[in-house]
C-alpha cells in the first residue's frame, strides 16, 4: 500500500482520477474527506468501480462500533431490535454507523441523531436545505426519531439504552446528568479524540454500566483500525468488485465472537489491536460475505481462507 495525495477537491475529478488509476490496484482507501462530499465520492466510485473503494471513516468506524455493541448488550441482557440508541454527530462516521446498525437489526424508530444544530426531525428549518445539500443525514432526519422528539443532546439521552458519540472532543460534551437520565444498565461509547465527550469514570458515576472510548489507554478501545486490515484482506483474497455494508456487519460479527470466545465483561466488550489472531477471524468473515453476495471474483472454500 502506498499513499496518492491528489490536486483537487472536486468530487467528480477525484471520482474520474479513480476511476484512471483502477487497473493498478486491488482496492482504494479514501482517508480524511470532509462531510458529505465523502459520500458522495464513496457512493459514485463503488457505481463506477470494479474494485473495493472504502472510506475508513465511515464504513470502519461503523464496523468497530457494532463489534462492541453486539457484545455489550449481551453483558446488559438487551436486543438490538429494541434498544433505543441515540447517536451524537452526525458526520461520516455516525450516519454510516446508523446504516450498519440497521442492517444488523437496529430500528431507525428507535435512532435519535444530533447534530450541532440538535436533534434531526422532519420538521427543523434547514430540512430542504440539507435534503438538497446532504441527502445521507437528510435520509436519517426522515427516517429517525419517530417520536419526533426535538431539543439537543440532554433531550436525546432521556430514556435511551446506547449513546454514540463521535462529535468533538470534551470532557463535558456529555454531562454526568444527562447520563442519569439515561434508561437502566447504560451504554456509552464516547469516541471524540484526544479527550472522549465524557471522561470514563465520570460516564460510570453517573450509572453507565459500559463505556467505550476512541483511546488505548482506557478499556474498550473503539478503533477502526481494528476492522480495515482485515476486511481488506478478506476481500482481496476472494478478488471483491466492491466493499459492502454487509460484510462490514459480518465483520463485526466475527470481531464480537472472537472476543465472546475469550470471555466478554465491562471491561473487555472488543479485541486491542494487540490480539492479531482477530483479524484472520474477521477477513474469512468478509471473504465468504463477499461470495455469498456474488461479488468475488475467486470462490474459496472457509479452509482454503483460513490456510491464507
Amino acid at each position: 500500500a502506498f499513499p496518492l495525495t491528489i490536486k483537487t477537491q472536486d468530487p467528480d475529478e477525484i471520482v474520474h482520477f479513480l476511476e484512471l488509476i483502477e487497473p493498478v490496484f486491488g482496492g482504494i482507501n479514501l482517508e480524511d474527506i470532509a462531510t458529505p462530499k465523502c459520500f458522495c465520492i464513496l457512493e459514485k466510485a463503488k457505481e463506477r468501480l470494479n474494485i473495493p473503494v472504502w472510506h475508513d471513516d465511515q464504513q470502519g468506524t461503523a464496523t468497530v462500533v457494532l463489534a462492541g455493541l453486539i457484545n455489550a448488550l449481551k453483558i446488559v441482557g438487551k436486543k438490538i431490535s429494541d434498544v433505543k440508541i441515540t447517536l451524537i454527530g452526525a458526520g461520516a462516521a455516525n450516519i454510516k454507523t446508523a446504516d450498519v446498525l440497521e442492517l444488523a437489526g437496529a430500528k431507525p424508530d428507535n435512532m435519535i441523531i444530533v447534530d450541532s444544530k440538535g436533534i434531526l426531525h422532519p420538521l427543523r428549518k434547514d430540512a430542504e436545505e440539507l435534503k438538497k445539500e446532504n441527502p445521507w443525514k437528510y435520509k436519517w432526519m426522515i427516517k429517525s426519531n419517530a417520536e419526533g422528539r426535538v431539543g439537543g443532546i440532554a433531550e436525546a439521552l432521556e430514556g435511551a439504552d446506547v449513546v454514540i458519540a463521535a462529535s468533538k472532543p470534551g470532557p463535558g460534551v456529555i454531562k454526568k446528568d444527562w447520563i442519569k437520565k439515561m434508561a437502566d444498565d447504560p451504554i456509552v461509547f464516547a469516541l471524540a479524540n484526544p479527550i472522549p465527550e465524557i471522561w470514563p469514570w465520570e460516564a460510570k458515576e453517573a450509572g453507565a454500566r459500559i463505556v467505550a472510548t476512541g483511546r488505548s489507554d482506557f478499556p474498550n478501545q473503539i478503533n477502526n483500525s481494528l476492522g480495515f486490515p482485515a476486511i481488506f484482506r478478506g476481500v482481496l483474497d476472494v478478488r471483491a468488485r466492491t466493499v459492502t455494508d454487509e460484510m462490514c456487519v459480518a465483520a463485526a460479527e466475527a470481531i464480537a465472537e472472537y472476543a465472546e470466545k475469550k470471555g466478554i465483561h465491562e471491561e473487555y466488550i472488543i479485541p486491542t489491536m494487540d490480539e492479531w489472531e482477530v483479524y484472520p477471524y474477521e477477513a474469512v468473515a468478509a471473504a465468504l460475505q463477499s461470495i455469498k453476495q456474488g461479488v468475488a471474483r475467486v470462490k474459496l472454500s472457509r479452509g482454503e481462507l483460513w490456510e491464507r
